[in-house]
């Protein structure tokens, strides 16, 4: 297991790189006890950032929707990243940009508090193991929903939107599972933890309409790929019981890439050739020699 506060390398932290070990925070960070926080996932193949400007300008607005500002320009952070992937040297790899209040108010307003903007790069492994995302990955039904939009920023990247995914993803690797699907408030299918979700339907791709989680840039990649097919592709509200309908599905994130799904609680799905064209035409997307959407570090 890797230890993430005792890493070789550096990581840039407030306008320079710093030290891996040297990089901390204090234990009475706004963030750390209120939630103002909001991050990204990216991926390094090739030596290159998959979708730079499209996650930093997301990181951009999710600071954004929880009322600060980041005080770094988009190209500046843009910098920053390849700088941070260039100083680690990886060829292949994880990136985590992160911004927060910091320790100078606490209490639940802190408008005055210091943002922070901190970059990690480290070597990435694939989210689920190779085994389980040829054969399809094994979700449990969370016992948490996704929030109305009333209720929660659900359009940001924030991190305490993700206390209800880390619950439901140890409940459901406590039963042998992958990964858990949540339901929305309404009852309608939604996500798993960390990907979204895509169900085949006589050849037709259905996918969720993204009113109260993110509209996943992997997601958008994959439904670009899948037109360029000639798939024909439907935003909608689905309820559960049309997983029944499903000749196939499959999830995508920058972490999971495009991973299709065996099983989802008692109900069992093949790995059939819409998700095997769409795994093998994203795999080819991120690692070309010089995608038009990547930028080099």
């Amino acid at each position: 297991m890797m230890n993430f506060d005792d890493q070789d390398g550096q990581i840039w932290y407030d306008g320079a790189l710093r030290p891996w070990r040297d990089v901390d925070l204090h234990v009475l960070t706004h963030g750390l006890h209120y939630g103002s926080c909001v991050f990204e996932g990216e991926r390094v193949y090739n030596n290159r950032v998959f979708k730079l400007r499209e996650h930093t300008e997301r990181l951009i607005r999710s600071a954004d929707v929880l009322g600060f500002e980041i005080p770094y320009s988009l190209e500046q952070i843009e910098q920053a990243t390849l700088e941070t992937v260039r100083s680690q040297g990886y060829a292949d790899a994880y990136v985590r940009p992160v911004a927060w209040r910091g320790s100078e108010m606490m209490g639940v307003s802190a408008q005055q508090a210091k943002i922070h903007l901190a970059i990690a790069v480290w070597e990435w492994p694939s989210y689920f193991s190779p085994e389980a995302r040829m054969k399809g990955i094994k979700l449990k039904w969370a016992p948490w929903k996704r929030p109305s939009p009333e209720c929660a920023p659900v359009h940001a990247k924030a991190a305490g939107l993700y206390m209800i995914c880390t619950l439901s993803k140890h409940d459901a690797e406590a039963d042998g599972f992958d990964d858990a699907l949540m339901l929305d408030w309404r009852g309608q299918l939604a996500e798993t933890t960390g990907a979204n979700l895509f169900l085949v339907m006589d050849g037709v791709i259905h996918t969720p309409t993204p009113d109260c989680f993110l509209d996943g840039i992997t997601r958008r990649s994959v439904m670009a790929l899948a037109r360029a097919r000639g798939y024909e592709i439907i935003e909608r509200a689905i309820m559960p019981g049309e997983l029944k309908k499903a000749d196939e599905v499959f999830v995508t994130g920058t972490a999971a890439e495009v991973t299709p799904v065996g099983q989802i609680g008692d109900m069992s799905f093949t790995v059939g050739p819409v998700t095997q064209s769409l795994l093998e035409d994203y795999d080819k997307l991120v690692r070309a020699p010089d995608p038009a959407s990547s930028t080099a570090a």
